[in-house]
């Protein structure tokens, strides 16, 4: 490996110019890279925390990647810390971006699942799942300020002092901790703790689909949270591009609606978020995945992603 493409995952730095200026030498740009490359899968995870995107998480992970490749490591004595932080700031730059090219501020749209087998999630994903996060929380984190988000996802989620996130929303410490505070509020308000069973949550799904699948109005009722939430993100393309719809009797119908106008798709069960979900086929494209939040047995959340064009770049899971 030559200094020139040292860059892990592309890019480069040419010359692997340190911060003085003095070429590092191939033996110390290849073990940066080493270096950098221990710590992908932490900064992935706090990338798609912050953005909900995959894409736009990599992106992030690969511009702290070019920073670090210009800087070198001298005087840095907590990679992981400088790292993280150095991240977030990205992110942070990124959601602010995102923020003001919005002309409608009630503007949103489903994050990225991440999807696995029904066996397991792969190996290669838990840092990205740690904690739980599932869609139900990224949805809420949408809703926060860029700085909230921050603040929340360093502090509670990857235990970042606020002493280290002051200078990055530019605030002060105590600052800093009234943006988690505020989050924090935001995030317990937004939905009571889901079932961790992933046995029950399954058995759960699939009582909604038969009932779906039979036309049983009243089966459907009693799998559904009579407050249950259904959002739908179809893509800047569809005729709707985002519906949201609330209670049983109107998320029911809708359910009994699909099944009329679609017939009867190929339902694959698989994993969303490392919760039971499912993902419908026709002929073996992708419709649509469905992730379900399951608490005291009903469902209190359906969140679809059926965005062709977001669906064509997902990494799909192995199905019949």
């Amino acid at each position: 490996m030559t200094s020139d493409d040292a860059t892990p995952g592309g890019g480069g730095d040419p010359g692997g110019a340190s911060r003085n200026g003095r070429h590092r030498g191939d033996a110390a740009d290849e073990l940066l890279a080493v270096r950098f490359e221990e710590h992908r899968p932490h900064l992935r995870a706090v990338g798609y925390r912050m953005l909900g995107s995959l894409s736009e998480a990599e992106d992030a992970v690969q511009e702290a990647w070019l920073r670090l490749n210009r800087t070198g490591e001298d005087g840095i004595d907590n990679l992981g810390g400088w790292l993280t932080t150095v991240t977030a700031r990205v992110c942070l730059d990124m959601l602010r971006s995102r923020t003001s090219r919005r002309e409608d501020p009630l503007e949103v749209h489903l994050p990225d699942p991440v999807l696995s087998g029904p066996d397991g999630v792969d190996p290669e994903q838990q840092a990205l799942l740690a904690d739980s996060v599932g869609l139900a929380l990224l949805v809420v984190l949408d809703t926060l300020t860029p700085a909230e988000r921050l603040a929340f996802v360093l502090h509670d989620m990857f235990a970042v002092p606020f002493d280290d996130i002051a200078p990055v929303v530019g605030r002060t410490p105590a600052a800093a901790r009234q943006l988690a505070s505020r989050a924090r509020r935001r995030v317990r308000g937004a939905e009571a703790e889901p079932d961790r069973d992933l046995i029950r949550q399954r058995q759960v799904v699939d009582a909604f689909v038969a009932a779906s699948r039979s036309g049983d109005f009243a089966a459907l009722l009693a799998v559904l949270d009579p407050d249950v939430v259904l959002r739908a993100d179809a893509g800047e393309g569809g005729a709707a591009p985002w519906a949201e719809i609330r209670g049983a009797e109107k998320v029911a119908g809708q359910a009994l609606l699909f099944r009329r106008i679609a017939g009867d798709p190929g339902q694959v069960p698989i994993l969303v978020n490392g919760a039971a979900g499912m993902l419908v086929l026709a002929g073996g494209t992708p419709l649509s995945v469905l992730a379900f939040t399951v608490r005291e047995g009903r469902i209190t959340q359906i969140h679809i992603l059926a965005d062709p064009a977001r669906l064509a770049r997902l990494p799909l899971p192995d199905h019949p």
